[in-house]
C-alpha cells in the first residue's frame, strides 16, 4: 500500500505539478466519464506508471437487459488492439526457427494468389502487403462483417478470389484485416496449435493475463462478458461481433490485463532474448519514406512524446492502449459503446490531461509568392482520374485562384507547382496531362480525363447487369427518374454522381467503368478505402 501511495504522489507531481493534486486529477477524470450515463453502456479505464497500476475504474452497465453494472473484471472485446498479440505470436515462431518474417506468405498459405511478386510476412504485419481487406470486399457485396458468421476459413476463401492487389507490396500503407486473419492461419499451420491456444500458453499465462482469451467461438459462454451496444434514437441496440473470425481482432480482455501485457513485453520479458526490438521495428516504404507501423503497434509520437499505441473497434466495442516510454505511462481503455464515436473518447481526453504538450511549433513561413497567369491557371482546369483507385479530382478557377474539388486553393510556388495544404501538386503538360500529388508519405498520380456528359444515350451505355467473382455479388445499373443508379438485391440502391467520363461517386464508394476496344462498357470497378478496384464484369448487353 505504501508503494502504491508513493507511486500516486510521484505520478501526480510529475504530470500535474504542484498546483494540481492527484485528487484534482481524479475529479477531472470522473467529470470526463459523465458522458456515460449510469443506466447505459460504459467503459473501463486503467492507468499505470512504471508498471504500477495507479488508476482502474469502470462506469456504466455491462448488460442492460439483465441490469448488470460494468466492473474492473468485466470482459470487453479489444478490436484491433488484438493485432499486437497476433504479431507477437508470429515473431515468437520466428525466434523458434519455424518461419521468417521475410518469407513469402505463399510458402505457408499457397491459396493466396500468385500476383507475380512476393508478399512478405513483415509487409503483412505492417499493412504494406497490398492484400485487399476481405471485410471491405464483402461490404461491397452487401454482407458486411457480423451479418454472416464468418470464420478465418471464409476470410481465406475471399482473399483467394481477389484478382489484383491494392498496390505493389511495400509501396503503401493500407490497413487490411486480411493480413492478420492469414497470420492466425499461419500460426496454426506452423505450430500445430490454434492461435488461441498458442497465445494462451506463450503470451497470456506468462504475462499474468488471467481474464484474457480470444473470441474464436462467438457462441461460447464467457463469464462477465460485457455486451456491446449502439445508440439508436433514445434507446440502445445490441451490436455484437457474431463471427468466428479472429486474429485481426477478437481479443476478450480487461484494462488491467492490457496494462499487465504492456509491463510484460516492454520490460523485455517476452521472448528469449527479448523480442521487444522486433516488435518496435518499422520499415520504410519502397520510396524510402518511413512507415510508423510495427508489429501490430503504431510507433510514433503524440504531443511531442514517443508513443507506442493501437486503437480498436469491432461491432460496437471500442478500445485503446497507449504507452509513453519516456514517461513510463500506460493508458488502457475498453468500452462496450460506440455512442461517442463522433467525439474524442475518454482515453484521448485523459491522455491530454496527463501528457502535457511539449511540441514547440515552428512558425511555418508561407510559400514564396509566385504569380501564374489566369490563362495558365485555366489551362490546368478539368477532371483528372487517380490511376490507382479511379477517384476523380477536379481543378477549376474561382476568384482568380486554382481550386480543388477536395477543397482548398492551390497556392502557386512555380508555374506548374502548387501547395495544397501539406501536399505539393505538380501539373505536367502533355496528352493527356498528368498531376503528381506529392504527400509526406507517397506520390499519387492522376491523368487528365474527359468531363462526363450524361445524356440519355450516354447513360444507356452503362445499363446492364454486372457480376463479380471477387465479391460473389451482382449489381444492376439502371436509369431511375432520369438518373443512373446501382441496384443490389434485395433493395439497395446507390445513386451515381458523375465526375469524369466513366467515373462516378456513390454513397458506398468510388465506381468507374472500363470499355473494350470497340468502346463498349464491359467492366464496373468499385473502390473503397481498404479494397481497391473490385471487379464486376458486364453479363448482359
Amino acid at each position: 500500500m505504501k508503494k502504491i501511495l508513493l507511486s500516486l504522489l510521484l505520478f501526480s507531481a510529475h504530470f500535474m505539478g504542484n498546483a494540481q493534486t492527484w485528487q484534482d486529477t481524479l475529479t477531472l477524470i470522473e467529470k470526463m466519464a459523465e458522458r456515460y450515463p449510469p443506466a447505459g453502456p460504459g467503459c473501463q479505464l486503467g492507468i499505470s506508471r512504471n508498471g504500477q497500476v495507479v488508476f482502474s475504474r469502470a462506469w456504466g452497465m455491462a448488460d442492460l437487459e439483465h441490469n448488470i453494472p460494468l466492473s474492473n473484471s468485466s470482459v470487453i472485446e479489444a478490436g484491433s488492439v488484438s493485432k499486437q498479440f497476433t504479431a507477437a505470436a508470429i515473431l515468437l515462431l520466428e525466434q523458434q526457427g519455424k518461419l521468417s518474417v521475410n518469407d513469402d506468405v505463399r510458402k505457408y498459405v499457397p491459396e493466396v494468389p500468385d500476383y507475380g511478386t512476393p508478399i512478405l510476412l513483415r509487409q503483412m504485419m505492417m499493412h504494406t502487403s497490398g492484400l485487399k481487406d476481405w471485410g471491405s470486399v464483402m461490404d461491397i457485396a452487401g454482407w458486411p462483417r457480423s451479418t454472416k458468421t464468418y470464420s478465418n476459413d471464409d476470410a481465406l476463401l475471399i482473399i483467394s478470389r481477389q484478382k489484383t492487389l491494392n498496390h505493389t507490396p511495400g509501396a503503401e500503407y493500407i490497413y487490411s484485416n486480411s493480413n492478420y486473419n492469414l497470420f492466425a492461419i499461419i500460426v496454426e499451420r506452423v505450430s500445430g496449435m490454434s492461435l488461441a491456444e498458442f497465445t494462451r500458453i506463450h503470451l497470456f499465462e506468462p504475462a499474468g493475463m488471467k481474464h484474457t482469451e480470444w473470441r474464436n467461438n462467438f457462441k461460447k459462454i464467457v463469464p462477465n462478458r460485457a455486451i456491446a451496444y449502439e445508440k439508436s434514437g433514445d434507446t440502445y441496440l445490441t451490436d455484437m461481433p457474431n463471427e468466428y473470425v479472429y486474429g485481426n481482432g477478437g481479443l476478450l480482455t480487461t484494462v488491467e490485463d492490457l496494462l499487465k501485457w504492456n509491463d510484460y513485453y516492454l520490460n523485455g520479458k517476452f521472448g528469449n532474448p527479448s523480442l521487444l526490438p522486433k516488435q518496435l521495428t518499422t520499415y520504410p516504404f519502397n520510396n524510402g519514406q518511413m512507415n510508423p507501423y510495427g508489429a501490430g503497434l503504431v510507433v510514433n509520437s503524440v504531443r511531442g512524446w514517443k508513443s507506442i499505441a493501437h486503437t480498436g473497434a469491432t461491432a460496437s466495442y471500442r478500445a485503446s492502449l497507449e504507452y509513453f516510454p519516456e514517461l513510463g505511462l500506460s493508458i488502457a481503455w475498453l468500452s462496450n459503446s460506440s455512442e461517442f464515436d463522433g467525439s474524442p473518447n475518454i482515453a484521448n481526453d485523459v491522455r491530454n490531461l496527463l501528457v502535457k504538450n511539449r511540441i514547440v511549433a515552428d512558425k511555418k513561413s508561407d510559400p514564396s509568392p509566385f504569380n501564374v497567369s489566369k490563362e495558365k491557371l485555366t489551362s490546368y482546369t478539368g477532371w483528372y482520374k487517380e490511376i490507382r483507385n479511379g477517384s476523380g479530382l477536379r481543378l477549376f478557377v474561382q476568384d482568380g485562384k486554382l481550386t480543388s474539388s477536395t477543397g482548398g486553393n492551390l497556392i502557386p510556388v512555380a508555374e506548374n507547382a502548387f501547395m495544397l495544404r501539406n501536399n505539393r501538386i505538380e501539373i505536367h503538360s502533355g496528352k493527356p496531362a498528368k498531376i503528381a500529388m506529392i504527400t509526406p508519405q507517397d506520390t499519387v498520380l492522376f491523368v487528365a480525363a474527359e468531363t462526363a456528359n450524361l445524356d440519355e444515350k450516354a447513360m444507356n451505355d452503362y445499363v446492364g447487369e454486372y457480376w463479380s467473382d471477387e465479391a460473389e455479388a451482382k449489381f444492376s445499373v439502371r436509369i431511375k427518374e432520369g438518373k443512373l443508379i446501382v441496384y443490389r438485391a434485395p433493395k439497395t440502391e446507390y445513386p451515381l454522381t458523375p465526375t469524369y467520363k466513366d467515373g462516378f461517386l456513390s454513397p458506398a464508394g468510388i465506381i468507374y467503368f472500363e470499355r473494350d476496344k470497340k468502346a463498349r462498357v464491359n467492366t464496373l470497378k468499385f473502390s473503397v478505402g481498404r479494397a481497391r478496384n473490385v471487379e464486376f464484369k458486364k453479363i448482359t448487353p
